[in-house]
């Protein structure tokens, strides 16, 4: 076994606080690389809570990994040590469903194994994530990350860039249509950047007027203030799409009002409370309220691939790992601009 330092919630009542395990050791399609930057994502802090469901406890939260490869099995064909490499939300999936046949892995019908808070494939085997210094994943998991980009920006791509990236894909979002992003944190900033980079005429929704400016710095063409009346009332049924990227609860209903007829609302964020959806809602314009996951591994490739030929990375503000919890209360209150990440050398 190999031995690895982290950071850990022992349960959900504690905070986190240094704790040495171990992971396995590389077999021969396993890639092991260390650490050097880890994006702190909101459900970090959900899953960490148990504000979704029961965690597996103790826990090392970190689903944005990229780092360098120490060392590769031998039957590894396409990483050699020396490369730089990622590893998003998900190491591991049965591989033979028909979902994952279809590179959608992240949908696989007997369920993904999570990087952290998950089993291995044993279903005995607890996951450890990326707040820590070295992981050991197989090699259909790994990413290849371009030196181009810079790295530690490039981290939360490995989760708020595929999420934001694959919806707006798989619904071909782009040139003439209007897209709103109702949210600007860690995931609505990449989706105002993607949606731009596609070509769509892109809308920041926002409860906050002073977000207003650094939407507009991310490439946004307007912005809606949604506690103005006369501002809603002005952009009820004009977007082609919502993205939705809110975790805490809102009004669906009301930004259902703002889609065309035939218009999506798709989901990405996750409120701790389900929402209430009027069927009138949907049915008065033929509207569809849709969700999204992350991406498959061909598809965040694909995206990484995207972001390096396009000079596409998060707004980053790194982060000393003994500061987490206070970095967990800042996002708390959307005090980030807009991803925090840590810098594993402090570890």
């Amino acid at each position: 076994m190999i031995p690895v330092k982290g950071y850990a919630a022992q349960d959900p009542q504690t905070d986190l606080a240094p704790w040495s395990f171990e992971r396995r050791e590389v077999g021969p399609h396993d890639v092991q690389f260390d650490i050097l930057f880890c994006g702190v994502c909101h459900s970090d802090l959900h899953q960490i809570k148990n504000d979704w469901f029961p965690g597996i406890f103790p826990m090392v939260p970190g689903h944005e990994i990229v780092g360098r490869i120490v060392k590769v099995g031998d039957h590894v064909k396409n990483f050699k040590v020396g490369d730089l490499a990622g590893t998003g939300c998900m190491v591991d999936s049965c591989q033979v469903c028909e979902n994952c046949k279809q590179d959608l892995e992240q949908y696989c019908l007997e369920g993904s194994t999570q990087t952290y808070n998950s089993y291995e494939r044993d279903g005995k085997t607890p996951t450890y994530g990326g707040y820590s210094n070295s992981i050991v994943v197989r090699e259909e998991f790994v990413l290849h990350i371009s030196e181009k980009l810079d790295l530690a920006a490039t981290a939360p791509l490995l989760c708020a860039g595929i999420t934001t990236y694959s919806p707006l894909r798989h619904w071909k979002v782009g040139k003439g249509h209007k897209l709103a992003v109702l949210g600007l944190g860690g995931l609505g900033h990449m989706a105002v950047k993607f949606g731009v980079a596609f070509g769509a005429e892109v809308t920041v929704l926002s409860t906050s007027p002073k977000k207003e400016e650094d939407a507009k710095k991310l490439g946004a063409h307007h912005f809606v203030v949604t506690t103005d009346p006369e501002q809603i009332k002005a952009a009820t049924g004009t977007f082609d799409f919502i993205l939705d990227t809110v975790s805490a609860e809102h009004d669906f209903n009301m930004y259902l009002s703002l889609l065309r007829t035939d218009g999506t609302m798709i989901c990405v964020g996750v409120p701790s409370e389900p929402a209430k959806i009027a069927a009138f809602s949907l049915l008065g314009g033929r509207k569809s309220l849709a969700g999204s996951g992350i991406g498959g591994i061909a598809e965040t490739q694909e995206m990484l691939d995207f972001c390096a030929e396009h000079g596409i990375v998060s707004d980053i503000e790194m982060i000393d790992i003994k500061d987490i919890t206070k970095s967990y209360e800042r996002m708390e209150k959307g005090d980030v601009r807009y991803r925090f990440v840590i810098d594993m050398a402090t570890l």
